[in-house]
């Protein structure tokens, strides 16, 4: 079974900066799009971030200019930039490849908690 591990999470501070990294079990070189996902206390899991198997990106409007992802396909890692941080930001983050309706191609890792204070 193909691993997820999320790491580089950890507390900031308003304004601060954190780069999240995705480590897959797997050849991520045929995956067309993976994707970033957080899911704050009390909310659903949303889309934060999305990069292609070629680098483009395509991020959620609240993260837009802020946040930037990119993939080492001969690493098999992605990664998710994030600067100037808001409280808001507060989640739990994770990674994995959307399949369209059939929703995603691998199982869920334990993902890495961002929390930022005010």
């Amino acid at each position: 079974q193909v691993q997820l591990v999320e790491s580089g999470g950890g507390l900031v501070k308003n304004g601060g900066s954190l780069k999240l990294s995705c480590t897959v079990s797997e050849n991520i070189s045929r995956i067309i799009t993976m994707a970033w996902y957080r899911q704050a206390p009390g909310k659903q899991r949303e889309l934060v971030a999305q990069v292609t198997r070629s680098g483009t990106t395509v991020y959620e409007d609240s993260v837009k200019g802020r946040f930037t992802a990119s993939r080492d396909n001969a690493r098999n890692l992605m990664f998710l930039q994030m600067n100037s941080l808001k409280p808001e930001d507060t989640a739990v983050y994770y990674c994995n490849a959307p399949r369209g309706s059939m929703g995603f191609i691998w199982t869920w890792g334990q993902g890495t908690q961002v929390t930022v204070s005010s």
